[in-house]
């Protein structure tokens, strides 16, 4: 058995473990707010991201019925189907010339997650497609 000498402290005292107790919660608590930042900096840019493809899948769609025959207000109607998006949002613009169709999408996305949205502010989205009507 060993024995500790009277008014001897224990080892981790010795090295300073006392001055620095705590000092992992510390730097816990100051680093927390900005990876809390950056992972919801991540989840709007693929919520952006999702909504590029989606614009580029309505044109595609859209031309696509306006190549075989579909009204401008059915263009219209699946354009905003076609990527689950607000119709409200959505501006569409239908040109036929000579044998071609192109089909404009604009759509603004509003920056819905918290804190970072208000950073950003909406965003605007354009896509194009062109097809030969049938």
């Amino acid at each position: 058995m060993t024995r500790r000498r009277q008014g001897s402290r224990p080892c981790s005292a010795v090295a300073g473990f006392d001055s620095q107790r705590g000092q992992s919660t510390v730097e816990l608590v100051m680093l927390l707010p900005v990876v809390a930042v950056l992972v919801l900096a991540l989840v709007q840019i693929g919520l952006l991201v999702r909504v590029r493809v989606m614009i580029t899948h309505s044109a595609r769609e859209a031309v696509r019925e306006a190549a075989v025959g579909g009204s401008d207000a059915e263009v219209r109607r699946i354009a905003a189907a076609a990527g689950d998006l607000d119709s409200a949002r959505l501006d569409v613009k239908v040109r036929r010339v000579r044998d071609r169709v192109t089909v404009e999408l604009h759509y603004d996305d509003p920056t819905e997650v918290p804190v970072v949205g208000a950073l950003i502010g909406d965003a605007g989205f354009e896509a194009r497609a062109t097809m030969r009507l049938e």
